[in-house]
């Protein structure tokens, strides 16, 4: 199961107590304070992994405390400081505050850490407070609260290349083809209901990861359909693979599929407008009205996109386009 949002509650550790102590010694003839400082207590840190790609792990277990600071002890012996917490997340998860809903922080490499709640300071023994003056203070301080707050967890896959298009565009056919992701595929819209991930070999132990975006229809950035869902996954790629069904069989308009798809993009966010495109055409091998496939490549040359043809069932064009991309990738890399 994939799951790209999720609330979550940290606590750190309180810091622990100082404590009022006096030296009781043999052959000590006058004793003085001697109450150690309380333990720090530890923090909650949030730690991006390569070994993950969902947040369904923090929807069972939603709360993440770090352990108290210990109490200090008389003979000036400090409590010990309360262990972390790391929680894990995927790389590109993003941090929000769930009531202002700012981004506090971006993990887009594995590695990064956050601090999520900062562990309470430990309080002073009594042997901090004495003085020429004050040879034997009877007080200490408490230790001071760890911090506790909600914190919304959002999950952007990052990706080199994502897939776009009308369900039973072919977007999961294509994947499945050319890389080892293996999505549920099916003769009917929706099939695809979470985004999938595609590792693909381009030789010389080079690779690129492509996502399929599922559930793009007209008016997803306003919420329709379950593209509101998935578009935030679109935004990290470089290259985005428009694919566009162009066999009768759909019964739509290629042209008008193509319109629609992009103005939702832009409509969600105006750089995605702007992003790097390559027209696909889909299901070129149940093509049976061959202008429908050339009404898309002149619009394609017109808006000055790159345009391929290809069927994922015959793998007709399929091994150029992959070419294509890799040529694509590895000048954006240059630049």
């Amino acid at each position: 199961m994939f799951l790209d949002r999720v609330k979550i509650r940290v606590k750190a550790g309180d810091g622990g107590n100082g404590v009022t102590a006096f030296r009781r010694e043999k052959f000590v003839p006058r004793g003085g304070p001697s109450g150690g400082d309380g333990g720090v207590g530890g923090s909650v840190w949030i730690e991006s992994t390569e070994g993950l790609n969902t947040l369904l792990h923090l929807r069972y277990n939603p709360e993440h405390k770090a352990e108290r600071g210990r109490h200090g002890e008389g003979s000036n012996r400090y409590g010990k400081d309360g262990e972390d917490t790391v929680v894990r997340v995927p790389v590109g998860t993003q941090i929000f505050d769930p009531e202002s809903n700012d981004l506090l922080f971006d993990f887009t490499e594995a590695g990064q850490r956050y601090r999520a709640a900062k562990g309470g300071k430990g309080g002073w023994g009594n042997s901090h407070f004495a003085t020429p003056t004050r040879r034997a203070p009877k007080f200490h301080f408490t230790g001071r609260p760890g911090e506790e707050r909600e914190l919304q967890l959002e999950l952007k896959l990052i990706a080199d290349v994502g897939l776009v298009g009308f369900p039973n565009a072919g977007k999961s056919t294509l994947i499945s083809v050319i890389s080892a992701a293996k999505p549920k595929i099916a003769d009917y819209p929706f099939t695809t209901l979470e985004p999938n991930l595609g590792v693909v070999d381009m030789g010389d132990f080079r690779t690129f990861v492509v996502a399929d975006i599922p559930g793009l229809i007209e008016g997803a950035a306003d919420g329709a359909g379950l593209g509101h869902r998935f578009l935030r996954h679109v935004e990290r790629t470089k290259i985005i693979l428009h694919l566009v069904d162009v066999s009768s069989l759909s019964g739509r308009d290629p042209i008008e599929d193509y319109e629609i798809i992009n103005r939702e993009l832009s409509k969600y966010d105006e750089n995605l407008g702007n992003r790097p495109q390559i027209v696909v055409a889909t299901k070129i091998d149940a093509l049976d009205e061959p202008e429908r496939l050339e009404a898309l490549k002149k619009r394609s040359k017109k808006d000055r996109k790159p345009f391929f043809a290809i069927s994922s069932v015959t793998n007709d064009g399929v091994k150029a386009l992959v070419d294509a991309v890799s040529r694509r990738i590895t000048e954006t890399e240059d630049k």
